[in-house]
């Protein structure tokens, strides 16, 4: 995210000096909350993916070959080592492949389906890149950042889908974090994913990159378009499992509390967002998020 799009959306809650008296964590305060509630927003972050054993790769263990997600997620690290990215991107892609969505995950999904079946809205905006909220059952999802199983090709920007496994087969047996074979040797670029994308009868060809948004790079003004829209409906919101420091999603939550809107956050700690919201509950969100939503009557 650039500068100037974290500034775009400052803006819309410059001014805010919100904190309330008490923080609640009261569960059943809050339930009556969303069982009165038509439009429900659930924002996600790292937490809820990390308690499915999802790496966060941040902070001293979250290192794959010495490289940080911040050397390896941008434009420049793949402009100049595509092989090397693409090989973080498939291990994270295999592991992920092997996790399953946990108690939070599982609660929303049925949440969703319980209100919809009302008429009501309820709508996930995740940070996520992971597709667990869809492996649950979720069906109404933003993906701010992207998805480990879309691609998009550097020359035609066509997007897909795509749970190959391997991706390409230059990746069969690579991406350890561990390298086992030295000396490396990196793999070449006439190697990698490349584009099926029929344009006037001939295949592209073009390189293929993963589908998610890196550091320094913007989102996409559609989604950020249907965030605000999400945002703007919502009449009760969830956060969960965010450090509520990435923008432009840092701020949604600061902006509905401003509108008098109820916010819970939900997470294993505090955050700069904490005194900005209404209700904190303190713990997993597989833990937190059952007690919420299960057995919910809507009135």
């Amino acid at each position: 995210m650039n500068h100037l799009t974290c500034r775009f959306w400052m803006k819309k809650i410059s001014g805010i000096n919100l904190q309330f008296p008490k923080l609640y964590s009261d569960i059943s305060d809050f339930r009556s909350v969303l069982s009165k509630s038509h439009n429900v927003l659930v924002l996600t972050g790292a937490g809820i993916s990390a308690e499915s054993q999802v790496p966060t790769f941040r902070g001293s263990g979250g290192l794959w070959r010495n490289f940080s997600s911040q050397d390896l997620a941008t434009p420049d690290a793949f402009h100049s080592h595509p092989g090397l990215v693409w090989e973080f991107y498939h291990y994270r892609r295999e592991v992920v492949r092997c996790r399953c969505p946990n108690a939070g995950h599982i609660a929303l999904a049925h949440a969703e389906k319980q209100y919809t079946e009302c008429g009501r809205s309820f709508f996930v905006i995740t940070q996520n890149v992971d597709g667990l909220h869809a492996k649950a059952g979720s069906v109404n999802i933003l993906e701010l950042h992207g998805n480990l199983y879309k691609t998009r090709c550097v020359k035609c920007s066509d997007i897909r889908v795509n749970f190959d496994s391997p991706i390409c087969a230059a990746l069969l047996g690579r991406g350890s974090p561990i390298i086992e074979i030295i000396p490396y040797e990196p793999i070449p670029v006439s190697q990698l994913p490349r584009c099926q994308n029929i344009i006037n009868s001939n295949i592209c060809g073009g390189l293929l990159r993963p589908h998610v948004v890196w550091f320094g790079e913007n989102l996409e003004p559609h989604i950020l378009s249907k965030a605000d829209e999400i945002v703007q409906k919502a009449d009760v919101c969830l956060v969960v499992g965010t450090s509520s420091v990435v923008y432009p999603a840092a701020s949604f939550a600061p902006s509905l509390a401003n509108r008098g809107i109820p916010v819970a956050e939900i997470n294993v700690e505090v955050t700069p967002a904490t005194h900005l919201l209404q209700y904190h509950f303190q713990g997993k969100s597989g833990d937190i998020l059952p007690k919420l939503f299960d057995s919910l009557t809507l009135t």
